[in-house]
């Protein structure tokens, strides 16, 4: 049998023919990567640190809006002011953040790979929880950048009048803004965390201070402030009942939700971590659990110490400054510092959601392009997906951060739920082991508890804040993803069928003749190209159709392959290898075919993230060697047409035919027909 081309490792650095409009793509998005280069994934990967910085902006970030929400309930009630209650809810964050931190650091030890609160859903659950935890965290990271940017800008307005005239710009500010993200985050996750390191820094720095100011400055009021609670607690509870004053705790409790929303983005994104990944996850898990605990819980700590109330147009934070007397630049520093850090506390939405929908679409659940990376490595496709939806919802809500945050509250704790229920239910099963036992039992039991009341607490108080677009929303992306993979399913049976049809075709063609030595092709012959992707029913199928189609015409065929590396494989240096393994094996098995066939028959592959753009140039090579070579690749055809088929599947080989023509260079695709689809 033919040896195959050489594979793009042994290619020259210099053989790739340069792709039209590089300079430009290079200027805004970056060089490609080179996915050949063994320290790739090294130089990419993050370490603890950067880490922090990149997934746990999102947790830290909150701290501009959570505590600010969750202080605010305390005021303006029927039944008076509450602020005493404020060290109850710093006592209660406090925990919060430990037990929800401490439960998903087992989630990563146990499921380092599974794509967070979707993977761990869909394995220990099933997959339609799964189904519904994956629609809960995509529409939770579009509301990550949306309420993210909306407080980011409202931290920048801040130091101006809370006029009509200031507050007329802030919506297109804050759609500026996302569309900016979305160019940054298309180039890659290191270079934008790169950018953020300096902002977040400052913002740890000026907080920190802030929350050391008023304690320093407030010395000695903390003991009467607990001897005060405990005193209006007691005469509250003879007013107005002691219930009605949990209600009111909890309303303020519950209304703080959004201080623990990115606290599952660690366990979403280990596999960008550095070697050895679950290590650093857990490391990056306790800086963003430490950072987080004593930046929210000190901040509403500080806002009872320092007698802060809420105003109008005006953040928490912003009156909390103010009352230190630092000087106005102190106050510009930080409240920009917190602006910049909001700002980028939207990149954990481009960090998670196009992970997450990378991981349905591998499940079949949103179309398959959603995996596909691009040439900086980069989920481009949910990276574009998450700023339009995000640019959407800030149009609907008028950039309202009130209301977004309590949209945002919700989904997040219906994953939290669902996934604490899983490792629940994962941690029964093994009690028995050694590494089982009661402790983790109980963390992730109390922990479910813990998640399912925030979220009805939410969902009862806040329902008609904003809470039903949110379950609304939900619940449409949930019909819309079995819709989607109803369809799938029916193209997989027709697909079985198809491949059912053609038997073992060595045994077909057994009593053909192989030759023994292996014959080399001819340049100056007719050569028929064969794109093909997996060896199956679609390639073989086509290979026989053109063999019929033209009889006699070609005595020797040439079979070419793209491997795909997309966000189902890229993991490692250990995957590339593995791919290009397949790709080979695969090249031979249609060799072996062709040849038992009676022709003559060698192949080559290469790889790359655009099956496009890669195939294109595979192809201008070989027309290099071939001169004489037509161009031939298999196309599934329905017999009813729907008009979302373009978007549930590639359409690959038009797209290659069209750039090939464009080029003079022909090209036949060849129509499979499947019959009697409906879906």
């Amino acid at each position: 049998m033919p040896t195959l081309d050489k594979s793009p490792e042994e290619i020259p650095p210099d053989a790739p023919l340069p792709r039209k409009g590089s300079f430009f793509r290079s200027m805004l998005f970056g060089k490609p990567r080179d996915i050949n280069d063994p320290s790739l994934f090294h130089s990419i990967s993050l370490i603890p640190f950067l880490a922090w910085v990149g997934l746990g902006v999102d947790g830290l970030s909150s701290c501009a809006y959570g505590p600010d929400e969750a202080f605010r309930a305390l005021f303006g009630l029927p039944s008076g002011n509450h602020p005493e209650l404020a060290i109850l809810l710093a006592i209660a964050t406090t925990i919060t953040v430990a037990i929800i931190s401490w439960s998903y650091t087992g989630l990563i030890e146990h499921f380092p790979y599974s794509g967070g609160g979707y993977g761990v859903a869909t394995k220990l659950l099933g997959p339609y929880f799964g189904l519904i935890s994956g629609c809960a965290l995509l529409v939770d990271y579009v509301l990550t950048v949306t309420t993210s940017i909306a407080s980011s800008v409202d931290q920048i307005f801040n130091v101006f009048p809370p006029t009509p005239e200031y507050q007329y710009w802030k919506l297109g500010v804050e759609l500026l803004v996302t569309a900016a993200l979305v160019l940054l985050n298309l180039r890659g996750i290191k270079e934008s965390i790169n950018i953020i390191v300096p902002i977040f820094l400052l913002f740890c720095a000026t907080h920190l201070a802030v929350m050391i100011g008023v304690i320093v400055t407030h010395e000695g009021t903390l003991g009467s402030h607990l001897a005060q609670i405990h005193a209006e607690v007691h005469h509250d509870a003879q007013t107005i009942g002691l219930w009605a004053l949990l209600v009111i705790f909890m309303q303020a409790y519950s209304r703080g939700a959004g201080t623990y929303t990115g606290i599952e983005a660690v366990s979403n994104g280990v596999s960008a971590m550095r070697e050895p990944q679950v290590t650093n996850a857990k490391w990056t898990m306790l800086y963003m659990a430490v950072s987080l605990a004593v930046t929210a819980g000190g901040l509403l700590l500080c806002y009872l110490l320092a007698g802060v109330e809420p105003m109008p147009g005006r953040t928490m934070n912003g009156l909390l400054i103010e009352k230190l007397h630092f000087g106005s630049w102190f106050t510009l520093i930080t409240l920009g510092s917190e602006a910049g850090l909001l700002l980028f506390a939207a990149q954990t939405g481009y960090i998670g959601g196009p992970r997450v929908m990378a991981n349905m679409a591998l499940d079949g659940w949103v179309p398959r392009r959603f995996s596909s990376l691009s040439d900086r490595l980069t989920s481009h496709y949910g990276v574009l997906m998450v700023g339009v939806a995000a640019i959407a919802s800030l149009l609907y809500t008028r950039g309202s951060v009130d209301v977004l945050v309590t949209m945002y509250a919700i989904n997040v704790f219906v994953t939290f739920s669902l996934s604490q229920l899983g490792m629940a239910r994962f941690s029964w099963v093994r009690r028995s082991r050694p590494e089982g036992g009661p402790v983790p039992i109980f963390l992730h039991s109390f922990s479910f508890i813990l998640c399912l009341s925030i979220l009805i607490a939410v969902v009862i108080l806040k329902f008609t804040q904003g809470a039903w677009v949110t379950l609304f929303v939900t619940g449409v992306l949930i019909i819309v993803c079995l819709l989607i993979q109803r369809h799938y399913s029916r193209v997989r049976a027709k697909l079985a069928e198809l491949n059912a049809q053609l038997g073992d075709m060595q045994t077909l063609v057994g009593t053909r003749k192989v030759p023994s030595e292996p014959v080399a092709m001819d340049p100056r012959k007719q050569t028929a190209v064969l794109l093909v992707n997996t060896y199956g029913g679609l390639g073989i199928h086509t290979l026989l159709f053109l063999l019929k189609t033209f009889p006699g015409q070609y005595t020797q065929v040439y079979f070419a392959t793209v491997g795909v590396l997309d966000s189902g494989n890229f993991k490692g240096v250990e995957e590339v290898v593995r791919l290009r393994t397949d790709r080979e094996r695969t090249i031979n098995r249609y060799i072996q075919l062709a040849e038992a066939l009676g022709l003559v028959a060698s192949g080559e592959f290469t790889l790359g993230t655009d099956p496009v753009a890669e195939s294109v140039e595979l192809c201008l090579k070989i027309r290099d060697k071939f001169p004489r070579s037509v161009f031939f690749a298999g196309k599934l055809l329905f017999e009813a047409e729907k008009w979302y088929y373009p978007l549930l599947h590639n359409e690959t080989a038009y797209a290659i035919s069209r750039r090939l023509q464009l080029q003079g260079i022909p090209m036949v695709v060849m129509p499979i027909r499947i019959l009697k689809f409906e879906g």
